[in-house]
């Protein structure tokens, strides 16, 4: 699920471990907080939000945090082992995110808010 938020709406590691089930308007498809830095919301696809519909429904009544515990580096690294991408860092998926919004058209500006760049200058990963 963190890598898929990633991916799908540039969500960084940090920014994912804090947030909580009722940052997410479920009726709107999009993630809405008042932390510094955020845009007011982040819209994403109706098939992103069904996949977190669905790793919602196993919590516990009274969970608040969507991920109760942070993701350590070891297990990213494992994973990257595993999948044979030994050098790839977390971040790197927040790269991608750019590198998919430029593919597609997507204005800088637009791009450096949904990022939270304080200027537009983007480190996306070459194509």
């Amino acid at each position: 699920m963190r890598i898929l938020l990633t991916l799908a709406i540039g969500l960084r590691n940090g920014d994912i471990n804090s947030l909580k089930i009722s940052d997410i308007d479920f009726e709107q498809n999009c993630i809405c907080t008042k932390r510094k830095k955020y845009m007011p919301s982040r819209p994403f696809s109706a098939v992103i939000m069904s996949e977190l519909s669905k790793y919602v429904c196993g919590f516990e009544i009274g969970q608040e945090k969507l991920f109760s515990k942070k993701f350590p580096y070891r297990k990213w690294r494992k994973i990257g082992d595993k999948a044979g991408l030994s050098g790839l860092k977390f971040h790197d998926l927040h790269k991608t995110f750019c590198s998919l919004l430029a593919q597609n058209g997507v204005s800088t500006a637009v791009t450096q808010r949904l990022l939270k760049h304080s200027s537009p200058n983007l480190k996306c990963i070459q194509t």
